[in-house]
């Protein structure tokens, strides 16, 4: 830190303690990697995509970031890699809408390819994968090679239980500004620094670090229970449940569902055979794990 940073720390601080002012700093990755003395560290990788829309069967990459780093026994993370990055034109022109919020164009895609055997070659060294919304990029990325399907995936969007730790906002954007930090937002690489650095924080309630927590999360087993043929009118009793509508086929039964905790799963199945079907009938579930959370399929 040069003697103008730390001036401007200074007054940062100043202002901060006067109750009247917020301050964000800039996000520095490099200021939150922590030294280790574990040797057994493990590999992790967050992946970024952005795409020509949210249609996440026909829509295509237009540009692709992983960030590699180690993380020791404690959720520490103790070093950062070079990212991979690439850029990919799509068959169709990049919508406005994207250009608007990415800055991606049509001029600065033209010509580039997704070299998928080096991302491959790339990724297989990762214990696990992680994005903030992968609902959203982990079926993108699948569609590119099967070395996504075959990995363990955590979120940092929703395996940290945010509003319980009274963080507002469960945008990458507005969790770093609950740390008192912002970046430039929307470039893969640099959604990708900014999610490896939320990985380093703690939790205002808690104090346990945020990789602590998405990775308890992403180790425990849940259970996705479809209440397959339900009558109509008890739609908004299982919504008020939590039960989501399912309309894809590759994810179970046309029906509403839920994940489910193991230890209330047997208590979920009889809650729904007594209230909603009146009747002993058998309950479609499936065990869902890191391999399969996030994806747009259900065990084979």
């Amino acid at each position: 830190m040069t003697d103008s940073d730390a001036d401007l720390d200074a007054l940062a601080s100043r202002l901060e303690a006067s109750g009247n002012f917020r301050v964000l700093r800039r996000l520095r990755l490099s200021d939150h990697v922590e030294a280790g003395n574990d040797t057994r560290t493990r590999i992790g990788m967050f992946l970024d995509v952005e795409s020509t829309g949210l249609d996440l069967r026909n829509s295509e990459i237009i540009e692709l970031a992983i960030t590699p780093f180690e993380y020791d026994s404690e959720a520490r993370i103790v070093s950062v890699g070079q990212s991979l990055h690439q850029f990919n034109e799509p068959n169709d022109p990049i919508p406005s809408e994207v250009t608007a919020i990415t800055g991606l164009t049509d001029e600065l895609v033209a010509g580039h390819r997704l070299d998928v055997p080096a991302i491959e070659a790339f990724v297989g060294r990762a214990d696990i994968l992680f994005a903030h919304n992968a609902a959203f990029d982990r079926p993108l990325v699948e569609r590119l090679s099967p070395v996504f399907a075959d990995a363990p995936w955590a979120c940092t969007m929703c395996d940290v239980p945010w509003k319980s730790e009274g963080v507002v906002g469960r945008r990458l954007s507005d969790l770093l500004s609950g740390f008192h930090y912002f970046f430039e937002a929307h470039r893969a690489v640099d959604d990708c620094e900014a999610g490896v650095a939320l990985l380093t924080m703690k939790l205002p309630k808690s104090g346990e670090r945020v990789l602590s927590r998405v990775l308890k999360t992403a180790r425990q087993t849940t259970w996705r229970v479809f209440a397959e043929s339900a009558p109509f009118e008890f739609k908004d009793v299982l919504k008020q449940r939590g039960y989501k509508w399912n309309a894809e086929r590759a994810l179970g039964p046309r029906s509403w569902w839920r994940d489910l905790p193991s230890e209330t799963i047997d208590a979920e199945i009889a809650f729904l055979q007594s209230e909603i079907f009146q009747s002993p009938v058998k309950v479609p579930v499936f065990e869902i794990t890191a391999f399969e959370r996030y994806a747009m399929r259900l065990p084979t």
